[in-house]
């Protein structure tokens, strides 16, 4: 049974704490799709001022739409386009402080200001991105990024 946990300790803590939660959901799971459902869950319920969490995933040479949370979003991602695309391009962490500001970021929640992206590896292979909205500007800091890329690193090892 999972209850609703109140983060309430430091930052680091708390995605300590959330990064355990994360764990003890996948360790004995082998359905890929059960462990992203549950990791964006896990991730909508621990974070504020998001509006959209879920992940995309690397299939024939584009991304896919996986499992989220939030208003439905866009299907398919071309390597290369937005931020997703960008960071599933290049593997590395995108954090953007106003999407408006990034050349050709696909806006699929009018409402989102800022976004995380951080791409899902297996074995040095591109898996999926994990990505995060927010409606505030320069919402994602660097805690927020080492706590989240710690995050997809557990998950990326169930998947």
């Amino acid at each position: 049974m999972f209850n609703v946990e109140m983060y309430q300790g430091k930052k680091e803590k708390n995605y300590e704490l959330v990064q355990k939660q994360l764990s003890a959901l996948v360790e004995d799971e082998t359905n890929r799709i059960a462990n992203l459902s549950n990791a964006a869950a896990l991730l909508n319920q621990f974070l504020d001022e998001v509006n959209w969490v879920g992940f995309y995933l690397y299939e024939e040479d584009q991304l896919i739409l996986g499992p989220f949370q939030g208003l439905p979003a866009c299907v398919r991602i071309p390597m290369g386009r937005g931020v997703c695309g960008t960071s599933a391009a290049t593997a590395k962490t995108l954090r953007i402080e106003d999407v408006h500001q990034f050349p050709g970021h696909i806006a699929c929640d009018a409402a989102s200001r800022s976004e995380i992206v951080i791409p899902l590896m297996q074995e040095g292979n591109l898996i999926g991105v994990l990505d995060i909205d927010s409606p505030i500007t320069n919402r994602f800091d660097e805690i927020d990024q080492q706590g989240l890329e710690k995050f997809a690193e557990i998950l990326s090892k169930h998947l």
